[in-house]
């Protein structure tokens, strides 16, 4: 591992004073819903005793979020008052003056100081070549990939929320892995679940990590358990970690009796399938899929179009709705196929765990199972794989070649949640900043390797521009605007699935081969 001294660190600082620098070019853009989300709950939390926090509902957007973030948002509405104290109060809905947006877009900023931290951790970590331009080396690299990320600059300092804050929490508690710390890591983690739920999409790869690795000290020379290395003392330590975490997150309201209001808060399953914009995952292949297959047998005069639902999938709602050709599908058969798509990888994991990096590799995959099959995805939590996957990409030429396919097609798909004119120029600029420094760094890298990227990857990549061409500039003009407004989310929902999915599969792939070289490697 290499920790960089004072002098080679001033390019970090570089880097993270400019993204802070273009953070607050952004206080006064266009902000979504997100933002009166975030201001209610401080509201909520600010003015209202505890045992009330997840019964208000006087506003839409009712707090959702594990305790913890309650109390995260409760700290910060005590700094809040002494800008505006009129966002404090429960009954003001959509209320942005002035104070409250600088606030508001401050406490993402500040709150940022830990991703700063966390990205500075993973770069200490990194196996580097001494003497190496500076400029090239995977620890600048990865440092750019990850304070630059151009889904967390929209995510966050334009559309509004705090996932900087949080994908620190998680990188921060990989880094203590790839250090050893393995207690802090499990601490860490345990924090960032009550914080926010999502991150239960890659609690299976700290599962079986922890209890591989952590609990069993020891393997056999091929690699394998050796069962008789258990520690029963570490198991106990990681148990009272998860437990004493939990029970100061949720300890009150289950006093108070309230624990089943506050997961039906956390779970709401009637809010169907899809998001409103559909992420593109399986599910946005199977409801075009279902499209086609209506609109196939009306033509054959197989169904009755008086019979077919209006609009049930793309009209822009966040609602239960049934498919009409293939069967429905149901939060449990979502969490089947989720099982499914990650256990493989679980059980590669438990047999040859490939240290700290395999447990990595297995988040990407654990985050992108959870993303492709999961119930209710928010097209946002495409970053979950893509953050940790930078990691890899500036490790090894196959990862970087998954991670600019991925990345290039997940950030394209967030394009849609900015919708405004003046957000245009700005979301198309960082975006190709982002993506140029991605591919042009990781070729420089991987150099002596060859291309990154084959002919088709690439033909299906800049197939993204004619693509943003026709959604922005070209459909608005034609008369299908007014009748079917949803078509370009559709195809850009649809169009990005493809590469999610192929990205998916290159991980898999990955995995499962080096799994059959090793063994390989064992024969001969």
């Amino acid at each position: 591992m290499a920790a960089p001294g004072s002098g080679e660190s001033s390019w970090f600082v570089a880097l993270s004073l400019g993204v802070s620098f273009i953070k607050c070019l952004l206080i006064n853009a266009y902000h979504s819903t997100d933002f009166e989300v975030h201001r209610n709950w401080l509201a909520v939390t600010h003015s209202l005793p505890v045992s009330q926090w997840y019964y208000e509902a006087t506003s839409e957007w009712t707090l959702d979020y594990p305790p913890l973030f309650a109390w995260f948002e409760y700290g910060l509405s005590h700094v809040a008052r002494y800008f505006d104290k009129e966002m404090l109060v429960v009954q003001n809905l959509n209320y942005a003056s002035s104070a409250t947006v600088l606030f508001q877009r401050l406490s993402v900023i500040v709150t940022d100081v830990v991703f700063i931290y966390a990205v500075k951790e993973c770069c200490n970590c990194l196996r580097e070549e001494k003497g190496k331009d500076q400029l090239g080396k995977p620890s600048f690299i990865l440092a750019a990939l990850l304070l630059w990320n151009f889904g967390l600059l929209i995510i966050d300092h334009i559309h509004f929320q705090y996932n900087g804050f949080l994908f620190g929490v998680l990188l921060l508690s990989v880094a203590r892995h790839f250090q050893g710390r393995h207690l802090e890591g499990a601490l860490l983690f345990s924090i960032l679940l009550n914080l926010k739920h999502i991150y239960l999409y890659i609690a299976p790869a700290y599962g079986i990590f922890l209890l591989r690795c952590f609990c069993f000290t020891q393997n056999n020379t091929d690699g394998s358990l050796q069962w008789k290395s258990f520690s029963l003392f570490r198991l106990v330590a990681l148990g009272l970690i998860v437990l004493s975490t939990f029970a100061v997150s949720f300890g009150p309201f289950i006093i108070m009796g309230q624990l089943s209001q506050v997961v039906s808060r956390l779970f709401p399953f009637k809010r169907g399938l899809c998001h409103a914009y559909w992420a593109p995952n399986i599910w946005a292949l199977y409801n075009i899929a279902d499209k086609a297959l209506s609109i196939l047998g009306i033509k054959l005069k197989l169904l009755d179009i008086n019979k077919l639902p209006k609009a049930s999938m793309t009209g822009g709602l966040v609602q239960e709705f049934q498919h009409f050709v293939l069967p429905s599908v149901s939060p449990l058969m979502t969490l089947i196929c989720t099982l499914l798509s990650i256990l493989p990888v679980l059980l590669s994991m438990w047999r040859r765990p490939n240290g700290t990096r395999g447990f990595l590799r297995c988040i990407v995959i654990c985050a992108l199972g959870s993303f492709m099959f999961g119930w209710h995805v928010h097209e946002k939590a495409i970053l979950m794989a893509i953050l940790p996957l930078s990691f890899l990409a500036v490790e090894s030429k196959e990862d970087a070649r998954t991670f600019l396919i991925l990345s290039t097609t997940g950030h394209f798909s967030l394009f849609p949640l900015l919708f405004t004119a003046q957000e245009l120029p700005v979301k198309i600029l960082l975006m190709l900043l982002f993506t140029i420094f991605s591919f042009t760094s990781l070729k420089k890298l991987f150099s002596k390797y060859g291309q990154l990227v084959n002919s088709v990857e690439a033909a299906y990549l800049l197939g993204l521009v004619p693509l943003e061409l026709i959604c922005e500039f070209i459909y608005p003009l034609t008369s299908w605007q007014h009748k079917l407004p949803f078509i370009p989310l559709l195809l850009t929902s649809v169009y990005c699935a493809l590469g999610v999915l192929y990205s998916f599969i290159r991980l898999y792939l990955s995995v499962l081969t080096a799994a059959d070289s090793r063994s390989k490697a064992k024969a001969q």
